[in-house]
């Protein structure tokens, strides 16, 4: 797998030292860096800004594979990476070349000066410097944290603001309710732009809907204004005026036909919709590593087999809070209903994420979990995720790496005669990112 050249890794631990201590969600500062840089954010191509707590890397991800079906040069814009900090940045269709990305991000570092911008925010600059110097039909851009104060709510005429499903997480910076999370997400909501809003609870939607009604965004609220639900192996779509009859999409799970569903509302309400089938060969093609993936080659794999003559199952997945894991149990729970076996959790979470929260999900369908630690982030130690485990009910094992995990995984499945196991890498983007480079 390709790696980012030791230059272009300096020059981003660069940028990362010169980062203010405590995190100050702001736009002032990427207002003022914009601005020495030529207000790159005034040059944009179209513009779909998409917020959320689950969800919206596979939304964007469904849209990009639409669009490009339908022949459109997309860039798009997404957080954090896995293996190589290029998949944040796609122009084009095409993820950005190191020396590229090294002319921007240098460019950003020069300009900026005394302006003391964040990692995020530096090289948020960067990329909406390379969208608006390189030809493109449309910008699908991601928020990074929250939505109100993100880096990337620079843009102020999107042609559509997609919120996708609202949950707990980065309370610290968001707030520790509901509400007060949804008030931060609702401020990409734009005057009188499409405000596409994916399944939410009662409380959160409210606060997405009086943002709404306040700024005359036209909403299109899932479950009121357009549905998607499975049936018969489709995909089938409707809103006020359309129905439709789609491919399901590639990605495994229930959570993902709403994503699809939320996908297409959102290129709709933007008008930049192809016709039933481009859309068909959208959902069948969108790819989003590390959400349900199911790993077939590789270390990892290779060991399963030199362990087990059975076929053993390993899938992996980046979900670290207590609402995505409800996703992912639904679709194991899915699978287990089609296919029995037994399944085991190999789990890593970072310090600052509901580990209780997370493996209570997971009550009645798990065998074992056996936890690990991530090299990256603030990665929280074996033993304490071991305990959030017990206390859902889950027997647990503290393991040093996920290859001692994958052993005992095949060790107790096979001494206890259950055959071969379904093994469930999962509870952080960054030890999701460690195994895909790991893996190869």
């Amino acid at each position: 797998m390709q790696r980012n050249s030791a230059d272009v890794n300096a020059l981003l631990a660069r940028l990362a030292e010169r980062r203010p201590r405590v995190i100050d969600l702001s736009l002032a500062r990427v207002r003022q860096g914009l601005q020495r840089l030529g207000s790159p954010h005034l040059k944009l191509p179209p513009v779909i800004h998409v917020a959320g707590t689950n969800g919206k890397g596979s939304v964007i991800a469904y849209m990009r594979a639409i669009l490009a079906a339908a022949g459109h040069r997309v860039h798009v814009y997404t957080s954090p990476h896995l293996v190589r900090f290029n998949e944040r940045i796609v122009l084009a269709s095409e993820q950005i070349e190191d020396q590229e990305l090294l002319r921007v991000l240098g460019k950003c570092e020069a300009a900026a000066g005394d302006v003391e911008l964040t990692y995020f925010e530096a090289v948020t600059c960067a990329a909406l410097l390379a969208f608006a110097e390189t030809p493109a039909d449309i910008l699908l851009l991601e928020t990074g944290l929250g939505g109100r104060l993100d880096a990337t709510n620079v843009v102020d005429d999107p042609i559509a603001s997609v919120i996708t499903p609202i949950g707990l997480d980065h309370q610290d910076y968001l707030g520790d309710t509901i509400e007060k999370i949804a008030f931060e997400k609702a401020g990409i909501i734009k005057k009188g732009r499409p405000a596409v809003i994916g399944a939410q609870r009662q409380e959160a939607l409210k606060v997405l809907e009086d943002r709404a009604l306040a700024l005359g965004a036209p909403m299109h609220i899932a479950g009121q204004d357009w549905s998607a639900h499975q049936e018969q192996g489709r995909l089938v779509y409707q809103d006020e005026t359309s129905l439709s009859d789609l491919s399901l999409p590639r990605m495994l799970g229930g959570h993902q036909v709403e994503n699809a569903g939320l996908a297409v509302a959102a290129l709709k309400a933007a008008g930049v919709a192809p016709n039933d089938d481009k859309i068909s060969a959208g959902l069948e093609g969108a790819f989003w590593p590390a959400r349900l993936q199911r790993l077939t080659t590789g270390p990892l794999v290779e060991l399963a087999r030199s362990k087990a003559h059975e076929d053993v199952e390993i899938w992996l997945d980046g979900g670290h809070n207590p609402h995505a894991a409800r996703a992912i149990a639904r679709a194991m729970a899915d699978l287990e209903e089609r296919q029995p076996r037994p399944l085991i959790l190999i789990s890593g979470l970072q310090e600052n994420k509901d580990a209780d929260g997370f493996f209570g999900c997971f009550a009645d369908l798990v065998s074992m979990v056996l936890t690990v630690q991530a090299q990256t982030g603030t990665a929280s130690d074996p033993e304490k995720v071991a305990v959030s485990a017990r206390h859902a009910g889950l027997p647990a094992i503290a393991c040093d790496s996920v290859e001692s995990a994958l052993k005992e995984a095949l060790d107790s499945a096979f001494r206890s005669n259950e055959g071969a196991p379904r093994i469930l890498i999962c509870g952080s983007l960054y030890l999701a990112g460690e195994v895909l480079e790991d893996n190869g």
